[in-house]
Parts: structure tokens; sequence; C-alpha cells
């Protein structure tokens, strides 16, 4: 980070410039960079900002962290299409977290959604500006101009003014209100391949993670959990580690997680080596009390099985669910059950924190939102937000992980008590026993055929805990309107008569936050898969049943091309079978046709052919890389071991329990994306939850065994 403290330095930024933003209101605004107070000043704006240099240099501070999404490239895209500058002129700077500046979180597949208007109507109202103040130099109309590569120029003589040299004439005149944004036939970037700039210095060990980041003074620590997470500290025995060259302290802390907090114990050494020997000699005695009985994932699911017997709490019904169900002349009902996933990103939680004496902060870690982060801090250090400063590095993964500050609340703690700047990094196993994890879920599902092998009756029930209402405590006496408005008729158009949605909160100390596509990884199992059921009760095939209950375009145009693309209407040789699913999520519909072939006891994955329409988007391979993504996730989830605690603990503790797809396990895959011109929606998270409905659908098709409960063996299905 000192780097790039420097480099603001050398760019001179107290001579003149142009820096343009967006108020919360999405009106552009300009600030003269004279007055900005400096570089520390300027490297706290953000919502966005555009910087143009005197020499011609063009910043964005990039309201989005990157955690493998891609946002360092999507956003300047969105920027340098609007600007008539090339994304090797775009320099990118990542921002701090101040609330006057809106969302800065990445997640929830936000961040081309959210910033498509409002960046490229900055980069718009700059372009205007820009070419203005040109045409006022050379006394031309500036109908006559217009900017390409970072230049003006005039059409009649051809002359030519660079950005930087009319940035400071430009940044006296008026914003423009509605600056003209271009048409999307105009677009010479977005929706075009190009390659991602950032991919060489991530490929050759160049790009700074969080892991990597150093600062002058700091100490190292690691973290001594309790494998029962809630347990409190008795003793700590520290003899033997204190006895390790380098280890300076060992010491009973805390971690904050928002819905408690627990006890832990930490060392602190001259170094990682140091630190994390010392963690295997530190004998701790721990006081579980009762949670080695109650905190298990088989108590829990027993709580979700009885709730599934009762009434949940009404979200939606359209037509009388009841009445139509008893009078179907095919009823079915099933329970789908998904199990508790860790998010085990490649790079570990870490973070370094340094609480000053005079009272202010600053931290530096790989989260996914300065925003939430400067919130969390000011809370728990009591202190003000303008006292912290939060330099965001690059996320060696995430998947709604690092959106989660237990591990850079425990850097502060451990700062503030050996007031030293400290780098927390967790292990590997810290990361997968602690969590918090996806949440494991059931749901009842009810469906009804009348004697025309219609589906006249659905009923969804989602049972399990709530993110809602364990970590941001939202009352537990109504529906989660996340997880029911993701299952509504009005998101996912299926037509059905009689269409209801409940839900049942089943609480559990076990610590949970979102995952990658969040409920939708949970529900688009069963949605799909029951929907799969009722389709074949009815004796209809799985694309053609589909298609007659949806009523949205959009939705009918994912599932033709699927049709087409997987060639969905060939015969199969013996012991293959085809399945497919559809889902919505983040603003985009995604579907999946995976083909299988009996093996032995089980079967193999044999192709996965994903459709997906995200609406405009900005580059085509980040939507295709980021899909095969969700396809390696969704399948990981489908096949390979969940968490699961026993007598109060997890029994994974790293990859060689929790596994991951592994290269010779990949399927041919293909990707299509539909253009569909609709305002953007997700790709981040859209992609994985078809993917496993579409395999177990599959499965049934090759060989008539139905799954309804994850994860299962692909070699044992027989």
């Amino acid at each position: 980070m000192s780097n790039r403290r420097d480099f603001i330095k050398t760019l001179g930024l107290s001579s003149a410039g142009l820096m343009l933003g967006l108020s919360a209101t999405s009106r552009p605004s300009v600030v003269n960079m004279t007055t900005h107070g400096g570089p520390s000043a300027l490297a706290l704006e953000i919502n966005p900002f555009i910087v143009i240099e005197p020499t011609g240099k063009i910043i964005l501070i990039n309201p989005r962290p990157d955690m493998g999404q891609g946002s360092t490239q999507a956003v300047p895209s969105l920027l340098a299409e609007e600007l008539e500058v090339r994304l090797d002129q775009v320099t990118i700077w990542q921002s701090d977290g101040k609330n006057k500046y809106g969302d800065q979180t990445s997640g929830g597949s936000s961040s081309v959604r959210a910033l498509w208007n409002p960046i490229r109507k900055a980069g718009a109202a700059a372009r205007e500006m820009l070419v203005k103040a040109a045409a006022q130099r050379w006394k031309v109309s500036a109908t006559e101009c217009y900017a390409k590569e970072g230049k003006i120029y005039h059409k009649p003589t051809g002359k030519t003014l660079s950005y930087g040299e009319v940035a400071d004439d430009a940044s006296k005149l008026e914003v423009p209100k509605n600056p003209v944004v271009k048409d999307s036939k105009d677009f010479k970037i977005i929706g075009k391949y190009a390659p991602r700039l950032d991919v060489p210095a991530r490929v050759t060990g160049k790009a700074v993670f969080g892991i990597d980041v150093e600062v002058p003074g700091m100490v190292y620590a690691v973290m001594i959990h309790n494998p029962h997470i809630h347990g409190k500290v008795v003793s700590i025995d520290d003899t033997e580690a204190l006895k390790i060259k380098g280890v300076q302290k060992v010491l009973k802390c805390e971690r904050p997680m928002p819905h408690r907090t627990a006890e832990a114990v930490a060392i602190i050494a001259d170094n990682f080596w140091a630190a994390l020997s010392a963690k295997r000699a530190v004998k701790v005695q721990w006081e579980n009390g009762d949670i080695p009985q109650t905190m298990t994932t088989e108590a829990y699911f027993k709580k979700c099985a009885e709730a599934a017997t009762k009434e949940g709490l009404k979200a939606e019904e359209h037509g009388d669910f009841g009445a139509k169900f008893s009078g179907a002349s095919k009823k079915i009902e099933a329970v789908y059950e998904t199990p508790f996933l860790a998010h085990a990103p490649i790079e570990p939680e870490n973070a370094i924190a340094h609480i000053k004496e005079d009272g202010t902060a600053e931290v530096w870690a790989p989260i996914q939102g300065p925003d939430w982060a400067l919130r969390d801090l000011a809370g728990y250090l009591k202190i003000k937000p303008e006292q912290i400063k939060v330099n965001v590095a690059l996320l060696g993964g995430a998947f709604g992980r690092k959106a989660y500050h237990d591990f850079l609340l425990e850097a502060c703690y451990l700062s503030r008590e050996v007031k030293k700047p400290v780098k927390l990094v967790w292990t590997r196993e810290d990361d997968i026993t602690q969590g918090p994890y996806r949440p494991g879920m059931l749901a009842r599902m009810q469906g009804g055929i009348d004697t025309q092998g219609n589906i006249v009756a659905y009923h969804h029930h989602p049972i399990g805990e709530s993110i809602q209402m364990q970590v941001f405590k939202t009352p537990t006496d109504k529906p989660d309107d996340w997880i029911c408005g993701e299952l509504s008729q009005k998101e996912q158009k299926y037509n059905i008569p009689a269409f209801k949605v409940s839900f049942s909160h089943v609480p559990t100390d076990i610590p949970i936050v979102w995952w990658r596509s969040v409920y939708a990884s949970n529900f688009g199992f069963s949605q799909e898969g029951f929907l799969d059921e009722l389709i074949h009760a009815a004796g209809k095939d799985p694309i053609k049943a589909r298609l007659e209950m949806l009523t949205d375009t959009r939705f009918k145009t994912v599932l033709e091309t699927l049709h087409e693309k997987a060639k969905w209407s060939e015969k199969l040789p013996a012991g293959q079978g085809k399945g497919v699913a559809i889902f919505k999520s983040f603003g985009s519909i995604s579907a999946c046709c995976i083909t299988v072939s009996k093996q032995a006891n089980g079967v193999k994955i044999d192709k996965v052919v994903s459709v997906i329409d995200c609406g405009h988007y900005v580059n085509p391979d980040n939507v295709k890389a980021q899909t095969e993504g969700n396809i390696v996730m969704g399948i990981s989830a489908a096949v390979k071991k969940g968490i699961t605690f026993a007598n109060g603990q997890a029994e994974q503790t790293n990859f060689h329990q929790y596994q991951i797809m592994r290269f010779n396990e990949m399927p041919a895959v293909e990707i299509h994306i539909v253009e569909s011109g609709a305002e953007p929606g997700g790709v981040g998270e859209p992609g994985l939850p078809p993917i496993a409905p579409a395999l177990t659908n599959a499965i049934f098709a090759a060989t008539g065994k139905r799954i309804r409960r994850l994860p299962f063996d692909l070699n044992t299905l027989a």
C-alpha cells in the first residue's frame, strides 16, 4: 500500500485537473482537484470519481472490491466506453468505505447492475465537458468536435487537444444535468470481448492480495479458536509456546460475530511461522457447557423436519392452494434437503489492523465491502468513521465470506492490546471449522395435477435458519422476505393456478452467512427438482412442460435456446439421461442441461450446457468465466460432502475432508449468452442454482432414481 501512496504523490495532484463524480442522486458534480486537500483526501473519494490529470492520466476510484469477479475490468469498461478512452488508459484506485459514496459492497452480483447508469453518466458528462472546453479554446461549435482515445478532435481542421490539456478548463464548466449516454448499437467496448488487464499480474504473482500486504512495524498473529465455536476459555498453558524463537505473547481475546461474541486465544509473534508453530504448542482448556449436545446438524435437521409437518408463515398465495391440491387427481409431496457449506476461498481470512495512540485506526484487508467494514469498525471500536482509514486489497476469493468481518475485528482487538499493527492470518482449519456457512435448509414441496395433466397446485415451503434473522436480527414472526421473494410467482414466472410460498424459521447457533447465490443455491434445487417430479408424473416433456407454464418471453427464449444448444430432442443411447432446470436470481435468468451416463454402480457427468440471459453485459468472456465457476461450485455442492456438526464441532477441517471438484472430474462445458438487450442482471451467481437440479433430473432420466437430498455420491447410485 505504501507503493500506492508513493504513486499518488508522484502524480502531482496539486496541479490543475478535472474530477467528476456522482452524488447519491446520480447527478454529476465537479470538484477542482486544487481544492481537494491533497492525495490522501483524494484517495478517499468515490461513487464514482473520474480524475483526469494534466498528463492525460485517467483514474477511476472503483466502488466494488475485486474478489475474482472482474470488477476492476467491468467498472472501467463502463467508464471508458462513455469517456471515449481505451481500457489501458484507465487506472483504478479502490474506494475506502465513506458513507457519502453509497453502496460499495461486492455481493449479490450487483456491481454492473448498480453502476450501469451512474458510471456511464459520469463518463458521458466528463466527455461533454471536455469537448465543450476544447471547442471554446478553438472558438468553434462543440458540434464540430468529437472525442476519441483521450483526445478532442476538430473535424474541419483536424486539430487535436488531449484530455489533460483541457481538463482545467473543463473543471470550470457547468456539469451537464442530463448527459447523453451511448445507444447500445454504438458500443465499442461494452458487450465486446477484451482481455482482462489484471490477469497477467495475477498469473505472475505481482498482484497484491490481502495476504501479501505488509506495513512497517507489524507483528503477526494466529488464532486458536474453540472447536465448539461458542465455548469459554478456562485456562491457557503457554509455557512451551513462549520458548519458540520470535513468539512475543499469548493472550485471551475475542471473536466478534454479528449474532454473538466468542472467546479465543491469540499468539503474537515476529513472523507467521513462529506464530503458527506456537499455536501447536499452546494448551487451552475450554468450557463448552451443553454445546456438544445442542449444536449438531443432526439435531438441527430434525427440528427442520418437525417444522415441515406444520404450516409455515404464509408469504404468498395466488389462488386457493388447499382447494386445488385437495381436488387434484394426482398429489405429490416431497422434502428436499441441502447441507451447510463452507466458502473455502483459496485465500483464507486475513487482515492488518493498526489502532493508533491518537485514537484513529487504519486497516488493510481483503474485504467485500469497505462501507460495511467502516460501519462495523466504528461500532466495535466506538470511534467515528472519519477516524478510520480502510484500505482494500485484492481478494483471493470470497463468495460471501469476506463480507462477514469477524476476522477484521479480531485484528483490531489484538492491535489495541499490543499497541502495534497486527497482521492476523487464519489457517485453512480456522476457515472451515469456524464458519460462517451457507445454511443447511429443508423445503417441503406439494403439488397437484389435474386429469388433463396440468400442474394446478404448487406449494414451496422453505425451512431453516435465516441469514436475515441470525445476522441482522430481523423479526422472526414474519416470513423471510429474501427467501420468499426469490421464490415468488412474480419472480419465477410459472403460471400455476394455485401457487403458494410459506416459510418456517428454525434457529441454530451454527454461524451462517451468504454463500455464492445465497438461498437460490438451496431452493433452485427444490423448485426445479420437484417441478421435474410433477412434470414426469403428468407424462410430459421437461422443457415443453416448462414452456407451457411460463408466461415470460425472456424465460421462454432461454429455454428455447437451451433446447436447441443442448440438442434436447436427440435420442440418447441406452444408459444416458438429460436433465434440465431454470431459475432466475439477481436479475438474470439461467438454465442448464446436464447429460449423464451410467457407469458401474453410479453415473458420470458427461456434459453441461448453460444458457444465461443477463441483459446487457460488459465482457462476454467474463460472463462465461463466471458461469464456468458457477458450474464447478454447483456440482461440488451437489456431490461433495458438506459441513456437518457432531458433538458441537465441525467434522471437516481441511480440503481432505471438505473437497472440491478436481480437473479430472470436470465435464465438457458449453455456455451460451442470450442477447436480450434488457437491463443488466448479475453474472457472478445466477449460473449456479440450476446446476444441482439439472444434475439430479438427469440422473432420474438415466437411472429412474429421484434424488431429493444433497450431497450424494455419484459412484453409488445403483
